[in-house]
């Protein structure tokens, strides 16, 4: 027995690569719909190989009788129709910002943390940062071996995490550059191509951005509330695929035969680490893939108990929609997603 499942923001890049999850993973569905906002209407937009969807408008949509929806339409826009579809009982997956720090809206990465859908309240799922979520696929292994207590972490952002008009601006500076065009900067505090930008989202008081913000308190959420986080987000000119530098101080002693082991068997995992020229994996490698890739696994010797890796992951699959379509796999599996509800949506 299939759903009836709903995409919000079904026009951007995360709701197109949401529909072709969909369709690739072959989601037991009956119905799907394709919402966006009023200027979008009456577009078409493709649902696996051969079915095309119209485009609707997700401010006049009515989701009674629609077991799923999945959003991605912002995160002004979630904040006002995700509790809308909630309250039709409608179960709401929503990988905007807004809800994941909420109490009673699980935050879920599923291959660390799928228990926490039982303890859903209020018809809503919350799915995390990209960043975070390729991060703790990586990381959930190694803490359940050695406790970690500390990380330190760089990341590497693609220009698609902020959306089609990121990569339509590295695309038109990139080509500007060669035909002497002055770079137009609109989505970017500075020029993308040919540069590295250490700046995502605002600044905060203590000098962090929300973007360093959102991986620290994500991670306590998710993996542990003790863990202490330190990020340093960074834009990079890639298109798809974020790349992480990250060192954990740990609780237990760092046995490195056992790290490669827990990690060649972890869900959601590849590990390619040969010490030699290109044994690792690099972003352009990765985009399509639904695997986090772990790579230049080794000791820190500047901290006890210390362990330092490189890390990438295609930004919209599993920092977005392949982690989205997994938290509805998940819910399957579990017996928590039924025709015409999840769960009572209870205020």
């Amino acid at each position: 027995m299939g759903y009836r499942v709903a995409v919000a923001g079904a026009t951007g890049a995360v709701g197109r690569e949401l529909l072709r999850i969909l369709a690739e993973r072959n989601f037991p569905v009956d119905e799907v719909v394709a919402l966006a906002s009023p200027r979008s209407v009456g577009r078409e937009i493709s649902f696996g190989d051969k079915a095309v969807l119209k485009v609707q408008n997700l401010e006049t949509f009515d989701f009674k009788g629609w077991d799923l929806a999945l959003f991605s339409p912002g995160g002004e826009v979630s904040a006002i129709y995700a509790p809308k579809a909630a309250a039709a009982g409608c179960v709401v997956i929503d990988n905007t910002s807004h809800f994941r720090m909420e109490p009673g809206i699980p935050l879920v990465v599923p291959e660390v943390n799928a228990s926490a859908l039982k303890k859903a309240r209020r018809g809503i799922i919350a799915n995390p940062n990209c960043s975070t979520a390729q991060m703790l696929v990586a990381l959930k292994p190694l803490h359940d071996l050695f406790k970690i207590k500390r990380i330190v972490v760089s990341t590497y952002q693609a220009v698609s995490g902020a959306g089609k008009d990121g990569m339509d601006e590295l695309f038109g500076q990139t080509k500007g550059t060669f035909v002497n065009d002055p770079p137009t900067v609109a989505q970017f505090t500075k020029q993308i191509a040919f540069n590295v930008i250490p700046h995502i989202d605002r600044f905060m008081e203590d000098g962090a951005t929300k973007e360093e913000w959102k991986m620290a308190v994500e991670t306590r959420k998710i993996l542990d509330p003790d863990i202490q986080v330190l990020a340093t987000c960074v834009r990079v000119p890639v298109f798809i695929g974020h790349s992480e530098a990250i060192s954990i101080e740990c609780e237990r002693p760092i046995d490195l035969k056992k790290a490669r082991e827990a990690l060649r068997k972890a869900p959601g995992v590849i590990l390619r680490d040969v010490r030699e020229d290109g044994g690792y994996v690099t972003p352009i490698e990765c985009v399509g893939e639904d695997a986090t890739y772990v790579s230049r696994l080794r000791i820190d010797p500047t901290v006890e108990n210390g362990l330092a890796l490189w890390c990438v992951s295609d930004n919209l699959r599993k920092g977005a929609a392949l982690n989205a379509v997994q938290i509805a796999e998940s819910l399957v599996e579990q017996g928590l997603l039924k025709n015409g509800a999840l769960f009572p949506v209870k205020e």
